[in-house]
């Protein structure tokens, strides 16, 4: 999932993941959650979806234990992530920790500090949809590589 063709293919969904759970939220978290997205996408045009690049291999590094737990045990790796929620936030913010210590932008560590107390509750509810796209991927890129053998 992380070589080309394929790739540019689960970043862009993984943009929209992102979108959609930030569209999600609401009440005053989610109001400072839509306000710090709002911040970090107007960096540049196109921060987003290259950050997600960026994060792309460590990510799916830190996604294929429990990808290959699930396979194993005959189980939908979408209800594997979700049922380890915990799991798959722990793993995927201490990528994203070590990232913002070394951020260059200001605004991003700052606005990454501010948000990070409440991040694992937020990653965790994005398990459904991550566990999706996991799933998605993980399927065509297996279909592709059988049609090519």
């Amino acid at each position: 999932m992380g070589t080309e063709p394929r790739r540019k293919l689960v970043v862009s969904d993984a943009v929209r993941v992102l979108d959609a759970e930030v569209a999600d939220k609401s009440g005053l978290s989610g109001l400072a959650i839509k306000g710090a997205y709002a911040v970090v996408k107007g960096i540049s045009p196109g921060f987003i979806q290259e950050t997600v690049n960026r994060l792309l291999d460590d990510f799916l590094d830190a996604l294929d234990p429990l990808y290959a737990e699930a396979i194993a045990a005959k189980k939908s790796p979408q209800s594997h992530l979700v049922q380890n929620r915990s799991r798959v936030a722990e793993s995927l913010l201490s990528i994203t920790d070590k990232r913002a210590e070394r951020a260059e932008h200001p605004v991003i560590k700052k606005t990454y500090m501010k948000l990070r107390p409440t991040a694992k509750a937020h990653v965790e509810a994005s398990a459904p949809r991550l566990g999706e796209l996991l799933e998605k991927h993980s399927l065509a890129a297996a279909a592709a590589a059988d049609s090519a053998s």
